[in-house]
């Protein structure tokens, strides 16, 4: 066994919608992924659940998370740099960065979520809107459910 190094000019990156994906690797001996997330201003994910846990660290901007409960407004944390978030399994959640700047993130979440976004991933950014049949497909395949968004 050797000690694996990956710098930004190897790490397989892909584009999942306007998001830009960095994937760093695994822990040894476990299902446990680490990412590297660029969130340009405006972009964000539908209300959803699945069964992996996650954990976000915040490094640049100011990223807006929602916690959907079956009664009332969501909760609204505001994650900065230097802000650890953990989402448990099944939490109905979502994030979006309503700022003007960029969002970067480190993630650490289940291989089972790092199949999904290879899934849906491109090598080059997309132009155009995104391919919601295609999205949908992969969220059934890996276990992920989009929630009726919340007023």
């Amino acid at each position: 066994m050797t000690i694996d190094v990956t710098h930004p000019s190897n790490a397989d990156c892909r584009w999942v919608v306007a998001d830009k994906i960095r994937f760093l690797g695994n822990l040894p001996g476990s299902s446990i992924e680490l990412l590297d997330i660029e969130v340009p201003s405006g972009s964000g994910t539908p209300p959803h659940t699945h069964e992996s846990a996650e954990l976000f660290y915040i490094l640049e901007g100011q990223l807006t998370l929602r916690q959907f409960g079956s009664d009332g407004p969501p909760a609204v944390i505001h994650a900065g740099p230097g802000t650890s978030v953990r989402i448990p399994s099944r939490v109905p959640h979502n994030y979006v960065n309503e700022s003007r700047k960029p969002v970067r993130m480190l993630v650490m979440l289940e291989a089972s979520m790092v199949a999904f976004f290879r899934d849906i991933g491109s090598a080059e950014r997309a132009s155009g809107a995104p391919d919601f049949a295609r999205i949908g497909a992969a969220m059934a395949k890996h276990g992920i459910e989009a929630l009726a968004a919340a007023a």
